[in-house]
């Protein structure tokens, strides 16, 4: 079976239902769809939690560190206590972060062990990076531009997770011909996932999109962070022209010495998160 073949294959089974998910991505997934329920009470959010032992040290971690924790705030020893700090929001894009690196935990290629935690590098920077964009430039929920982030690079970790079984799956692709089957994929590994419609949809507007002026959307949100954050993804498209003065546009926004000031932010977010996110 080769390249294009691979592709149409796993795209037609998406298209099925027919996705394979690592079994320990079910857990995270109880969790996701009933944290979907804003009504979901407290407590049952805590039961679920508390039965995900990996989940709960990480969400107890994450209400810890700096995004969460203000200077002099109480060290959180309990999940109540955490989800309470950190909100349902976090806790579901703490969910979504578990599955997406559970799709690159079974990999036995060596080669694509290492592409899985470049592409988890990529994520956690961007949506580190993403939230301080929200915050400072384009104004949307920061919440909902860290989630995001998250799980923009959703399909690739799916397609990871697939590529033992399709050797040569993710090989240089020059012309770009297998586009519409991974945009398949990834919208249907999002609606498994239950990723929000616009969350779905910005991520589906990255490949053709270029940032509104001004910057105001989360689709503009992860254009400027995929564009800004030094940590490059490994299965990264070759660049498209940009158009013109879109560098000079962007420093209406965002100045040089501002740029800094949030890429070091933003790297030392990205830092701590992947730190919670292994314990």
């Amino acid at each position: 079976m080769n390249k294009l073949e691979a592709f149409g294959h796993i795209a037609a089974m998406a298209i099925r239902g027919e996705l394979v998910f690592p079994t320990s991505v079910n857990a995270a997934l109880r969790v996701q769809l009933a944290l979907d329920d804003p009504d979901c009470p407290i407590d049952k959010a805590i039961s679920l939690v508390l039965a995900e032992p990996t989940l709960a040290a990480r969400t107890v971690a994450i209400s810890n560190s700096a995004m969460f924790a203000r200077a002099g705030a109480p060290v959180v020893t309990n999940v109540r206590g955490a989800i309470m700090r950190i909100g349902y929001q976090n806790l579901f894009a703490l969910a979504a972060a578990m599955v997406v690196r559970q799709f690159g935990s079974k990999l036995i290629d060596p080669a694509l062990r290492v592409k899985a935690e470049k592409l988890w590098d990529h994520t956690i920077a961007v949506a580190a990076l993403a939230r301080l964009i929200a915050r400072d430039v384009t104004g949307v929920n920061e919440d909902t531009a860290l989630f995001a982030g998250i799980v923009h690079e959703v399909g690739g970790f799916y397609l990871l997770s697939r590529a033992d079984e399709f050797p040569g799956l993710l090989e240089e692709d020059p012309e770009n011909w297998h586009s519409a089957s991974e945009e398949i994929i990834t919208r249907e590994v999002m609606r498994k996932l239950c990723i929000p419609e616009p969350v779905a949809d910005a991520i589906e507007g990255l490949r053709d999109a270029f940032m509104s002026i001004p910057p105001d959307t989360l689709l503009d949100t992860l254009l400027l962070a995929n564009l800004l954050t030094p940590v490059r993804s490994p299965l990264q498209e070759a660049e498209r022209e940009l158009p013109p003065h879109s560098e000079s546009a962007i420093d209406l926004f965002i100045d040089a010495e501002r740029l800094q000031v949030l890429l070091k932010q933003a790297h030392d977010n990205a830092a701590e998160m992947s730190a919670a996110l292994l314990v």
